[in-house]
């Protein structure tokens, strides 16, 4: 049987040929002018960094619910502009008075309801065997209510941001650190059923201790409410996008459970968010003010700014930090669990309502990080959500939907294959370069370079 007649032999050689002539061009460019192939390379690795993160985010979610949440690029456009919102003053744009008091009560409610349902979800079995329940709820109520004041409070001040954020930095640290600490002496063997007690309160102390101490650091320096406003634009990006996935998408899936019908409405959510973004800040461009790293950098023929260290470096931090989640935590095993078999998940007595509510949550706040460094390096625009979850979905596409691995190999490789793309050409044709490759990889490689297993 002649080779072209077998089964799957032509596409696997026109795909051969494509990746010849790929790495020919890309091989001819690079000798013909090396520096400008290093300044590419660069600015590929520091595009594909934010590709990268939301790639990270994307799949994350993905092989969890298995369903497209388009809401994912409202959450990076989210992550933006409550940068600018709350740091408005300190950029170049007087247009735009940042003093929204609707907004910041509806983010407030939605912190309120979100707190209220984590709270009962996670203890009120537990609570309401030592309680009356009536006094439990009274109290969950409380804590939720005091949660929402607290966010809007933070929203009114923004000037004052770096020192109302001081209680929200020391919880954060203290959950952080003490919870690594935890891990990390467990790992030695200092976690034995007899010593749990005390290594618990240890690494509370030394989480709270050191948290306290950064709160009262960062509430000294009056530079740090822009990086503070980073913290606090993803964590509301992840506080949205928990309350509309208990608020929405549980109560879809439990009458509707089609993948279409999750499209539309995570679809509707996205056009949602962006006409609203449109109405609060309007349908112009906005700059976000100028963050450190702005020193230029040379690199042979090769110039760059100190900021895209900064983000190469952020998507590696990133993709390490959910590793370690999905790989060694108990909390990452209960993840893949639900990935694998969400009924089987929820047979075993797993909470899946919650865990994927988790996972939303940290995704969307990968997003918003994304779309914070996006805002740094140019302007934002109310519509950005829908290019950088395009971007997104591609890299993971590129890389193997569903894998880390190639969630953070596919950012990477989509960002340098756009700048190489423009090099003859003009570069308005940068986003038909990434459908492009997406083309490709669907014809050719449906399930990326490295696969999920």
């Amino acid at each position: 049987m002649d080779i072209l007649s077998r089964p799957g032999r032509p596409t696997l050689i026109l795909a051969i040929a494509l990746t010849l002539l790929a790495v020919a061009y890309i091989g001819w460019k690079v000798t013909e002018s090396p520096d400008q192939a290093l300044q590419f390379t660069i600015t590929g690795l520091n595009v594909g960094a934010v590709y990268a993160l939301l790639a990270l985010g994307f799949t994350l979610v993905y092989s969890t619910v298995w369903f497209f949440d388009l809401y994912y690029g409202a959450a990076a456009a989210i992550g933006a502009y409550f940068v600018f919102y709350l740091r408005a003053g300190q950029t170049t744009d007087a247009s735009y008075d940042p003093a929204n008091i609707g907004l910041n009560i509806a983010l407030g409610a939605v912190v309120a309801g979100v707190t209220a349902w984590a709270l009962h979800t996670a203890f009120f079995e537990r609570m309401q065997g030592r309680y009356p329940p009536l006094l439990v709820r009274a109290a969950y109520l409380l804590i939720a209510v005091g949660a929402g004041g607290y966010t809007t409070i933070l929203l009114l001040y923004p000037d004052n941001l770096h020192q109302i954020a001081a209680p929200l930095i020391t919880l954060i640290s203290t959950a952080v650190i003490g919870t690594v600490l935890y891990w990390a002496l467990g790992r030695f063997g200092f976690g034995s059923t007899g010593s749990s007690r005390l290594v618990t309160i240890f690494s509370a102390v030394i989480g709270l201790v050191a948290g306290a101490t950064a709160a009262i650091a960062l509430a000294q320096t009056p530079e740090s409410r822009l990086y503070i406003s980073w913290l606090v634009s993803c964590l509301l990006a992840g506080a949205v996008s928990l309350a509309l996935y208990r608020g929405l998408y549980a109560f879809i899936l439990l009458r509707a459970r089609s993948t279409l019908i999750m499209l539309v409405a995570t679809l509707g959510v996205l056009l949602t968010i962006t006409a609203i973004l449109v109405m609060v800040f309007s349908n112009t461009t906005h700059p976000l003010p100028a963050s450190f790293g702005n020193n230029l950098l040379t690199l042979g023929g090769a110039t760059f700014k100190e900021f895209a260290l900064f983000a190469i470096g952020s998507a590696f931090l990133g993709f390490a930090i959910l590793w370690l989640l999905i790989r060694k935590s108990p909390l990452g095993k209960v993840i893949r669990a639900i990935g694998d078999d969400e009924q089987v998940a929820r047979v075993v007595g797993i909470n899946t309502t919650a865990i994927i509510a988790i996972v939303f949550f940290i995704g969307a706040m990968y997003a918003a990080f994304a779309g914070i460094l996006t805002g740094q390096d140019i302007a934002i625009q109310p519509r950005m959500g829908l290019e950088l979850l395009l971007k997104g979905w591609i890299a993971s596409v590129v890389g193997g939907i569903g894998n880390l691995y190639g969630a953070i190999l596919g950012g990477f490789l989509l960002g340098v294959v756009e700048q190489f793309g423009i090099w003859d050409i003009a570069g308005e044709w940068q986003d038909g370069v990434a459908l492009i490759l997406l083309i490709v990889f669907l014809s050719f490689w449906p399930r990326g370079i490295i696969p999920r297993r």
